[in-house]
């Protein structure tokens, strides 16, 4: 009959043995140790050398302290192999783990041999351990590798434990600097780039895979740009220990820049007819609101929103066209959130009212004030409240709330809608991303997110989104508080480019092109 297992007991675990081993190790060291001290503490009193005195006790004491330290420290020496060894057995395991695992290029590994049984137990991990070698007259010159890789449609670039480019071939990214290094020339839209993604690796990681989508290697608009999607594996320990592979895709990524090109244009064409278009809605409402009955006065309603919509909507494709070129430069000033949102607060109201929603917002008085510029940081609230209108419920509420953190104001718009699925947040701040059910359900264009992450990393700040599905999403950005920046905004002329952290020349690093 099957023994069936305690619903109290927990499954054994990798991680678990190496604790487990150690304080059993230690417990046995130290119990043969006081049992070694008493026999020869014995001896010496059965054999008359000592006695039971004051003297041979303190004699016994320190015999059995120093034995016990010296025998703890030489376990503790004697036992690191076995120690990193499992570390490397938990990892490939997959069980979770704070522990790095131990490096084979370490060079402590390499000087007392155990580097190769590190290197075995990792490529285990992958099923090439067993990889026999060719046979004599079988083996393939590196020359026809590399001629081969040449004649394909993919780039391919391997990267060592250092970090050094080994090798590209042709339709690999990359160019040689003055000083002799291959660099990978990458353009990344992600917070997590090539570079952190390593960085990562190397901590926690033994075996990994990443892919990026849409990375160019030049910027808009410049000649021979090209759009890749990108794979990066990485296999610690191994001479080729990241093999990235990129696949030219500009054909199918193209035409949407050229159309964001062309869009950019006619959205400026329209800027001017919208803005006298709203002005006189304004004028119309000023002069006949109050003789209109209710049902006109909707109609005028819905006439003013849609064209604040339609003048929003302009204003995001004209900064996707202007981000995509790096030239999203801003001066910031100090001011208040309040004051920030009043200048969208009225507009706001009338899109909540107008679909059916409760739109509540609550910034404290006591905030400090914030280093922003009000039209673009306006935009941003603009863009989040908006979509937190269109996908809540009807008669639902979205919620705006700030608060201090550290250098910066939070600020969170949240609202109880639909929400999201995990693989639909992580391509959110993705431009032209938009869900299968959201294209169906609601109008949009894709880029007011795209733009909002553009507007406040330009600022220096984050922004962030939590999201469950059925239960609603919440948006939250930060800005600068004024104080903690203003040294630097009165150094530069208010410019924001003392704020942005950058990764390499003028890149911001959001798009930082990543030198291997």
């Amino acid at each position: 009959m099957a023994v069936t297992p305690s619903k109290n007991q927990q499954p054994m675990m990798v991680r678990d043995y190496w604790p487990r081993y150690k304080k059993q190790a230690l417990l046995l060291t130290i119990v043969m140790q006081i049992a070694v001290t008493i026999v020869i503490g014995w001896a010496l009193i059965v054999g008359g050398v000592l006695t039971t005195s004051v003297a041979f006790w303190i004699i016994m004491l320190a015999t059995l302290a120093t034995t016990v330290g010296v025998n703890v420290i030489l376990l503790t020496l004697l036992t690191l192999p076995f120690k990193d060894l499992t570390s490397a057995l938990t990892h490939i395991s997959g069980e979770p783990t704070t522990v790095t695992p131990p490096n084979p290029n370490a060079r402590h590994f390499e000087r007392d041999g155990f580097k190769p049984l590190l290197q075995l137990i990792y490529k285990l991990a992958v099923g090439d351990a067993n990889d026999k070698p060719a046979l004599e007259g079988e083996q393939t010159s590196p020359q026809l590798i590399s001629a081969a890789l040449d004649n394909t449609a993919i780039g391919f670039i391997v990267m060592d434990a250092t970090g050094s480019i080994t090798y590209a071939n042709q339709k690999a990214p990359v160019h040689t600097d003055p000083t002799g290094t291959t660099l990978i020339d990458l353009l990344f839209d992600d917070d997590l780039t090539l570079d952190a993604w390593l960085k990562d690796c190397e901590q926690h990681a033994v075996h990994s895979e990443h892919t990026w989508k849409r990375v160019p290697n030049k910027i808009t608009g410049e000649e021979d740009r090209k759009i890749y999607d990108v794979t990066a594996s990485y296999q610690k320990g191994s001479q080729a220990e990241v093999v990235i592979s990129l696949f030219d895709r500009t054909t199918d990524y193209q035409p949407d820049d050229d159309d964001l090109d062309f869009i950019a244009f006619a959205a400026h064409e329209l800027r001017g007819p919208i803005t006298v278009i709203r002005g006189y809605l304004d004028v119309f409402g000023d002069e006949i609101g109050d003789k209109l009955d209710a049902d006109q006065a909707e109609l005028l309603k819905r006439l003013v929103v849609s064209a604040n919509r339609l003048s929003g909507y302009i204003n995001n494709i004209l900064n996707a066209s202007r981000y995509d070129r790096r030239h999203l430069k801003v001066h910031l000033m100090e001011d208040t959130l309040t004051n920030i949102y009043d200048t969208i607060s009225d507009d706001m109201n009338l899109r909540a009212s107008s679909q059916g929603r409760v739109l509540s917002v609550h910034l404290p008085d006591d905030l400090p004030t914030v280093a922003a510029d009000v039209a673009s940081a306006s935009e941003v609230f603009t863009n989040l409240i908006d979509n937190a209108l269109k996908y809540s419920n009807e008669g639902g509420v979205v919620n705006v709330t700030a608060a201090v953190e550290g250098d910066f104001v939070n600020v969170s718009v949240q609202d109880h809608g639909i929400g999201m699925p995990g693989n639909v947040v992580s391509n959110l701040f993705h431009k032209f991303y938009r869900s299968h059910r959201s294209r169906e359900t609601v109008s949009g264009t894709g880029i007011g997110l795209y733009i909002s992450k553009a507007i406040v990393e330009s600022h220096g700040g984050k922004i962030s989104v939590r999201s469950v599905e059925g239960e609603g999403s919440t948006f939250t950005f930060s800005l600068p508080i004024y104080s903690t920046v203003a040294d630097k905004l009165q150094a530069g002329n208010n410019s924001n480019e003392s704020l942005i952290d950058r990764g390499d020349g003028s890149w911001i690093k959001n798009h930082a092109m990543f030198r291997g």
